[in-house]
């Protein structure tokens, strides 16, 4: 299966634009052959917890109007992706969630981060169970960000029979991720791992791309540079 981990610069708060680019990016990634699209940590808002905290407009449903581009993009391509942002719970709170949207634009899977860093634990609940999905026979694990810094996360997902684990995170440079976790996660554990990241300035700085996937040996398989909007394709599974 050819995955594509993607990479684009949010804009605050605007979650037409991002969704916008979002569904753009889909588009493309399905038309090189990607059976599944990563996209970064709260991609559909931008990474901006006080604005989400301030603006209630922000918190998205499962079932968003506002996602059908998003819809229309994984059935216009026969893809899947992973969109992340401030999704309401049920129990009226929000969390950082990663909708997992299908091929049909169905919903085939939610996580919500289980491990939350800083001013995240002002904004957001954390989600209590870990994230699986199925997709074409091959079993994937979901994570965001600071889950990543927690072994037990992929430990329990390679237990769990996944094969593939997905990291969303905002990434800003000279984070040590990129050599102290996701390899790590990779080798330790016999993982595809895939990264979407941001690029572009947020509440946490500048985020510097780098999106792609490490293979279980945790040699790097795929990075869509540091620059430009766009992914990179890897074949995992």
């Amino acid at each position: 299966m050819i995955v594509a981990a993607a990479q684009f610069a949010p804009v605050a708060g605007d979650i037409d634009a991002n969704v916008r680019t979002v569904a753009g990016l889909i588009r493309d990634a399905g038309a090189d052959g990607a059976r599944l699209v990563v996209f970064a940590e709260l991609c559909l808002t931008g990474y901006e917890p006080s604005l989400i905290r301030d603006t209630p407009a922000l918190v998205l449903s499962e079932d968003d109007a506002r996602l059908e581009p998003v819809r229309d993009a994984c059935r216009a391509v026969g893809a899947a992706a992973v969109v992340n942002g401030p999704v309401r719970t049920a129990d009226g709170s929000t969390g950082v969630t990663s909708l997992v949207i299908d091929a049909d634009g169905s919903l085939l899977a939610r996580y919500d981060k289980r491990h939350l860093y800083g001013i995240e634990q002002e904004v957001f609940a954390p989600g209590g169970s870990d994230g699986r999905f199925t997709l074409d026979g091959v079993r994937f694990a979901t994570a965001t960000c600071y889950d990543n810094r927690f072994p037990e996360l992929a430990e329990r997902a390679a237990a769990d029979g996944c094969t593939v684990y997905l990291a969303s995170s905002v990434l800003v440079a000279g984070n040590d991720s990129f050599e102290k976790v996701y390899p790590v996660r990779a080798r330790d554990f016999g993982l595809h791992v895939v990264l979407g990241n941001a690029l572009g300035p947020s509440e946490e700085g500048v985020a510097c791309g780098g999106a792609g996937a490490w293979g279980p040996d945790g040699e790097r398989l795929a990075d869509a540079g540091s620059e430009r909007q766009g992914y990179a394709l890897a074949e995992v599974g």
